[in-house]
């Protein structure tokens, strides 16, 4: 197969990397690792239809609206991340085998197959990395500061999943550090007919996530990982009213774990 230039991104793509709301003042800094379902020219659609890039498959659907409209709301800083998973996940160990899938749920992603580390290591550099180090140039500066962090990750999931259905509305995700994450899922339970999964439908580890152990367990901040159904969140209504919800449950379950 062969190899990709040094780099990926053409002068006029779009940045791998999105700031929004660079002034925010609130301790929650946002950030979406699957935004975007964008894919560079030089990888054609990696083998697969149009109609797939715009599933589930490819990006978080919804998020991206819903963070900025949490981020207006809390008034906090945003970094969103703008191409497709299908081109690195960079919510992925780097080098695991779903950081760049060869098939994701039933379809099989053709220009993954059989990538040199060359072609490997130019996605990194091009997506992965730029993002990843915003995040932590954006919480050194804080640290730098003694300005307060509060790292929370919002993703999107579908609401079925190989033909079996979700039940969850919502669910929270944590490691190594539940106190922060225990406090916000007790809020959303108390939230009349909402069904939040605790560490469900996914969880999070060292081998299937970065983000988080990254960026908020060696950091020792407050964290959580934040995952909506998908169908909830398709037009601005829903994804309005669950900004509204999380910018008045988060502070919420800030304050109360800093209390405890």
């Amino acid at each position: 197969m062969t190899e990709m230039p040094e780099s990926l991104l053409a002068a006029d793509e779009p940045a791998p990397v999105r700031v929004y709301n660079a002034g925010g003042r609130s301790p929650f800094l946002l950030v979406t690792d699957r935004a975007g379902n964008r894919i560079p020219r030089a990888l054609g659609r990696l083998g697969i239809s149009e109609a797939e890039i715009e599933r589930h498959i490819a990006w978080d659907i919804g998020i991206a609206r819903l963070g900025r409209l949490l981020a207006d709301v809390l008034d906090a800083m945003l970094i969103q991340q703008n191409y497709s998973r299908l081109v690195i996940d960079c919510n992925r160990p780097l080098g695991s085998a779903t950081s760049i899938p060869e098939i994701s749920e039933l379809t099989s992603v053709l220009g993954n197959v059989g990538l040199g580390e060359a072609s490997k290591a130019a996605r990194a550099r091009a997506i992965f990395w730029p993002y990843h180090d915003r995040i932590e140039a954006e919480l050194e500066h804080r640290r730098q500061s003694s300005r307060p962090a509060v790292l929370i990750t919002l993703h999107s999931f579908t609401p079925s999943f190989k033909g079996v259905a979700r039940r969850w509305h919502a669910a929270v995700l944590y490691h190594r550090d539940p106190r922060f994450p225990r406090r916000l899922l007790a809020l959303l339970k108390e939230e009349k007919g909402l069904i939040v999964g605790d560490n469900e439908p996914y969880s999070v580890s060292d081998e299937t996530d970065y983000t988080i152990p990254t960026h908020g367990e060696r950091r020792g901040l407050p964290h959580a990982l934040v995952e909506i159904r998908q169908d909830l969140i398709t037009d601005e209504n829903g994804q309005r009213a669950w900004a509204e919800l999380l910018a008045r449950l988060l502070p919420q379950a800030y304050l109360e774990q800093a209390t405890t």
